[in-house]
């Protein structure tokens, strides 16, 4: 409303109203394009829309920490919110993505057998880190189960952090160690209110590079928070440009400084299905039950029994309600009668219900539903489009923690490994180029699994044949194993095959039936 209108309204408040009423009048017919669609403000069906909107501070940073205590609610207590995050650890992770060198030998002018040579012995020095509990700070998880905890954790939390501090043990040739911070400690020193600097503990400069991490010594829902005390952390080093902080979370919002857990959009889906299948339990389970109820006319008269014994009594307390049991008598007080509502357990509908509802999840967690149920009654066809349909999302988020969390620890564990002389890498300090030359690698984790194994090796077969595959890459695809690996041992194989009377070809052959 302008100073006009307002002075009107002041004057005459009937005038004022027309004006305002024709006026949006002649906004509505203006109005075209979405206006009439998805931007309509005059559709009864999105009238009654509550909406708004803010920056990635305001929708997701000021909610972060009531997403996370609810999604973890979520995880340690409803089965489908625990069993989809699961089946993403499962199958994106698994038993840990394996390192598997790929220098660029071209550029770095060796020979095919030097860069062979070499690939094996890094493989070997880290394996000896990587397999150890020494390369945690803790001591409590070797490399390949501290791939599965961080991922774990940014899924559940939206984020986590890693520290990659130097520690010298004993036995131990390498001093790197990889130092895991929840989400929840990197946070606001003394719970401040979030600025354009720091917010949600992230501190940025004036041109929003990320300058600094804000984590807290203890847990900020921990019984030990008193006295809390916060380390002002860099992201990376101003000599060196070392990256001290390894912040491993997935952007929705550009600005966005914090990770959204992944059941944020589905939190509400699931809370009710959790009560709605908790309803549907006790309902089942007090239909199984017999309770017989005993009416007397006299309060002094002992009932005939009671079959609830004192150890499975859980609410003798509470004088205004009735234990049922599985047999049990229960006396009532003069004039107390105990109408039993049948309540028809179990439902005919409750599966039909869930699975449509889980559909629903599934969608936005990029889960097929028959995975997500880990129930398999379709069709080869619709179960492998499902599978194949999964595996594209598995293999995004193994590309994202490989190149997130795997490879910058492989890169400082490889520069420590070159300082010390355990690997020999000439110019790896020299040039950046270089450095990333020798830093190359791929990280192969669980392999999609074969609905049909004799259909899936044939096509593997053909696409190596006819040159759109390599077997080294079938080879991870198939079973996770290594094709290089795989040769040798069948050398050895099928020299001890021959060493075998009546085996006649490295195909198998056939016994001798003489012998």
């Amino acid at each position: 409303m302008n100073l006009l209108d307002k002075a009107i309204s002041i004057v005459a408040p009937a005038t004022a109203l027309k004006r305002e009423v024709a006026r949006q009048k002649l906004t509505i017919i203006s109005n075209s394009g979405y206006s009439h669609h998805g931007a309509s403000r005059t559709k009864k069906s999105l009238i009654g829309w509550m909406f708004g909107g803010g920056s990635a501070k305001e929708d997701i940073e000021d909610n972060i920490q009531i997403l996370r205590e609810r999604s973890r609610d979520l995880y340690m207590g409803t089965p489908i919110a625990t069993g989809a995050i699961k089946t993403l650890r499962t199958n994106v992770v698994g038993a840990g993505l394996r390192l598997k060198p790929q220098i660029d030998y071209e550029f770095l002018g060796m020979t095919e057998e030097e860069v062979l040579k070499l690939e094996m012995n890094i493989e070997r020095e880290f394996s000896l880190w990587a397999d150890s509990v020494n390369c945690d700070l803790a001591r409590l998880n070797d490399f390949y189960e501290i791939q599965q905890l961080v991922f774990l954790s940014s899924l559940m939390c939206g984020d986590s952090f890693v520290l990659l501090p130097y520690t010298r043990r004993v036995a131990s040739p390498y001093d790197l160690r990889i130092q895991l911070i929840e989400a929840d400690r990197v946070c606001n020193p003394y719970n401040k209110i979030g600025s354009d600097i720091i917010s949600a503990g992230v501190e940025c400069n004036e041109n929003g590079e990320i300058v600094a991490y804000h984590i807290a010594n203890f847990h900020p829902l921990s019984r030990s928070r008193i006295n809390n005390e916060w380390t002002r952390v860099e992201a990376f080093g101003k000599k060196t440009g070392r990256r001290n902080v390894i912040h491993i979370m997935e952007s929705e919002r550009i600005g966005q400084r914090r990770g959204v857990p992944i059941l944020a959009p589905v939190i509400e889906s699931l809370k009710q299905l959790g009560r709605y299948t908790d309803a549907e339990l006790m309902a089942a389970v007090v239909s199984g039950m017999f309770t017989v109820f005993i009416e007397t006319e006299n309060p002094n008269d002992a009932p005939l029994g009671e079959l609830i014994s004192d150890e499975q009594r859980v609410d003798d307390a509470d004088q205004n309600s009735l234990e049922m049991g599985n047999g049990a008598i229960v006396a009532l007080a003069p004039g107390e009668k105990a109408n039993m509502a049948n309540p028809t357990r179990p439902n005919s509908a409750f599966d039909v219900f869930i699975t449509s509802i889980c559909r629903q999840i599934g969608t936005a967690l990029e889960l097929p539903h028959d995975l997500l149920l880990k129930q398999f009654n379709a069709s080869y066809s619709a179960s492998r489009a499902a599978l194949l349909e999964a595996w594209k999302m598995f293999k995004m988020r193994r590309t994202w923690l490989a190149n997130d969390f795997c490879q910058p620890v492989y890169e400082e564990w490889l520069s420590e490994a070159v300082a010390k002389g355990r690997i020999y890498a000439p110019g790896f300090f020299d040039s950046e180029i270089v450095r990333k030359a020798y830093c190359n690698a791929e990280w192969s984790g669980p392999s999609q699994g074969q609905l049909d194994p004799v259909k899936e090796a044939t096509a593997a077969a053909i696409r190596v044949e006819n040159g759109f595959s390599t077997r080294t890459r079938e080879t991870v695809e198939l079973t996770g194993g290594d094709f290089y690996k795989n040769n040798k041992q069948r050398v050895k194989e099928e020299k001890m095959r021959q060493e075998i009377p009546g085996i006649s070809d490295m195909k198998g052959g056939t016994v001798n039936e003489n012998n």
